[in-house]
């Protein structure tokens, strides 16, 4: 196990925290992108993961595909990430599938939270670690 600075840890838990408790998490993929876009990100075993809602071919998930590089943004905190398909995805999926319907299935998001557990966005699950804290 590495030792990790004390502060880098207590940053890494804020960081935890704020994603725990807000719906929506900016990113920043690769680093061509200029503007953080928001989107859902739950925790699982103290990880972060998303999953992409939109499939498109210029998404936040294929250009982490590409480049895993980029950041997220937790309040007015910047963390630098590595985005990568987790080895262990299939282990995972139920419990990511949980943490989405009890985080989002309320109200108006009820529907996406249905839809963010069909098999089409499970395939685009992506998780983010973070490697450093920049701001």
């Amino acid at each position: 196990m590495i030792d990790l600075p004390k502060t880098y840890t207590m940053d890494i838990d804020k960081a935890l925290l704020f994603i725990k408790n807000n719906n929506l998490i900016g990113i920043r993929a690769g680093s061509e992108r200029t503007d953080f876009l928001e989107i859902w990100m739950v925790i699982v075993q103290n990880r972060i993961f998303a999953r992409s809602w939109g499939l498109a071919e210029r998404s936040w998930y294929t250009t982490f595909l590409k480049n895993p590089v980029g950041q997220i943004k937790c309040a007015d905190a910047i963390y630098a990430i590595n985005a990568g398909i987790p080895e262990d995805i299939n282990l995972l999926t139920e419990e990511i599938n949980q943490a989405y319907l009890t985080k989002y299935n309320v109200g108006q998001n009820r529907k996406y939270a249905m839809g963010i557990i069909e098999e089409k966005h499970i395939e685009k699950t992506m998780e983010f670690i973070i490697c450093d804290i920049i701001s």
